[in-house]
């Protein structure tokens, strides 16, 4: 811990090309000359053991040869993106956030088209985390300090204005400090404090670099204790794991997030996260102002066996009677066993409470089919929450063919219709990759 740290800009890099020695020209604009009356030690002395040194990367970029000639910007983000994770359309164009290939989440995929020429675009560099390494070991072979490098660029905030620098490669630099297990001063246990130090340097840094000065390297003096002798893990470490990311689904893939799973773990199923589900179903349309959606809800592995024992014995009999063999029936029931295997089930339930009655069969058959769309948009509703909430599912048509005995399993109103049976439950393994879709396939224009 340190009471007292120093902050100072490197002037007077002249615009870096492809092929330049970033580390000679970091050298070359230190200033060397003991400081002026009244001026910082730190802004007249070269560098010094412990010192962080902060990279722009647009200059680390430049120099490794990432700028594009691209009179189209989106197709340059297009080929940096691994999934977009939201967009939106505004008069001046379209803005995208999305996750490159790097792992890091943040608009453009980080190509810039400022501070380069006209017609160009700057990439983010191919591996910043290698890019710190060669800076640091460069630095220490010409001028035998140990210093750490960061590289950063700049990160919009989510439910936060403005933009600011944070560390997309490091070299021994310590990139968190771990709090969890100590105690502050009033002898409280932290259980999940966890700093991002090296994104604390990296916007310290910007306070004496700008976008508009033309000072693309900052030195930070005072944390030497973070300055470790090994290059360290690099800014990966920074980078939340998707499966401990609350916040994994952008607006823009969060209907993508749906996935059926038919494998589930035997983890128990947070009922609070199905009741939230739930209250996202019911956001649905629906006619007449309607609320044709009831949610069962079996929380109790008894009320379960009971219910797919009746519906697994209601099946065979059908089968029976279509003549299939023991042994076809068998292996029929056998691949059904998907909802056995769900610790948690919904059976989602139409009641058409509120229909109009027509006395014509055209008109009937359009009523009933409004209420069954609106069912159907509850379900997917039901669907989409249960995967935002970490939940595996799938939906099943099973409990269709056997109203009756599900309406008698579950003792429910003979006015509600079973509209299938959504299994629940952390999935087993990741979702196989949907095929993709071309959505012209579905579409006719008139």
């Amino acid at each position: 811990m340190t009471t007292h740290v120093e902050i100072f800009g490197i002037p007077g890099l002249p615009e870096v090309g492809a092929g330049d020695d970033l580390v000679a020209l970091i050298a070359a604009a230190l200033p060397s000359s003991p400081p002026a009356s009244g001026e910082s030690e730190a802004a007249g002395g070269a560098l010094r053991d412990g010192d962080i040194v902060v990279v722009t990367s647009k200059v680390v970029s430049k120099a490794e040869g990432r700028v594009l000639q691209a009179d189209d910007r989106e197709k340059a983000i297009d080929a940096e993106t691994v999934r977009v994770v939201a967009r939106r359309t505004h008069p001046g164009g379209e803005t995208r956030i999305v996750e490159t290939r790097h792992g890091l989440v943040l608009a453009a995929a980080g190509v810039d088209a400022s501070n380069t020429s006209p017609g160009t675009v700057l990439l983010l560099p191919e591996d910043s985390d290698a890019s710190a390494r060669r800076l640091r070991a460069g630095l220490s072979d010409r001028l035998g300090v140990n210093v750490g490098v960061i590289v950063s660029d700049t990160l919009g905030r989510p439910w936060r204005m403005g933009v600011v620098d944070a560390a997309i490669g490091i070299a021994g630099v310590r990139p968190l400090d771990d709090l969890r297990g100590r105690t502050d001063s009033f002898g409280n246990r932290l259980d999940a404090t966890i700093t991002a130090i090296a994104d604390e340097i990296a916007a310290a840094a910007e306070l004496v670099k700008g976008k508009l000065s033309d000072v693309p390297v900052g030195i930070v003096r005072g944390l030497g204790h973070l300055v470790t002798d090994e290059a360290g893990p690099g800014a990966r470490a920074l980078v939340r794991p998707a499966a401990e990311d609350m916040f994994r689904y952008g607006s823009a893939e969060v209907l993508h997030a749906r996935r059926t799973v038919r494998e589930f773990t035997s983890d128990p199923v947070d009922p609070r996260a199905v009741r939230r589900a739930v209250a996202a179903a019911i956001t649905a349309p629906a006619p007449h102002h309607t609320t044709p959606w009831r949610f069962v809800l079996l929380e109790s592995a008894p009320a379960r066996l009971r219910l797919l024992d009746a519906m697994r014995d209601a099946w065979i009999a059908d089968l029976r009677r279509d003549g299939f063999s023991e042994e076809s029936i068998a292996r029929r029931v056998k691949r059904g066993d998907v909802l056995r295997r769900a610790p948690y089930l919904v059976v989602p339930c139409l009641v058409s409470e509120g229909s109009h009655a027509y006395p014509d069969a055209r008109r009937a058959r359009a009523e009933r089919e409004m209420f069954l769309v609106s069912m159907g948009a509850g379900v997917q509703n039901l669907l989409v929450a249960l995967a935002v909430e970490g939940l595996g599912s799938c939906w099943v048509s099973s409990t269709m063919f056997c109203a009756d005995v599900v309406r008698e399993a579950l003792d429910l109103p003979d006015a509600w219709d079973p509209m299938g049976a959504v299994g629940v439950g952390h999935a087993a393994a990741p979702p196989r990759e949907r095929p993709p879709r071309e959505p012209d396939a579905f579409i006719e224009v008139r």
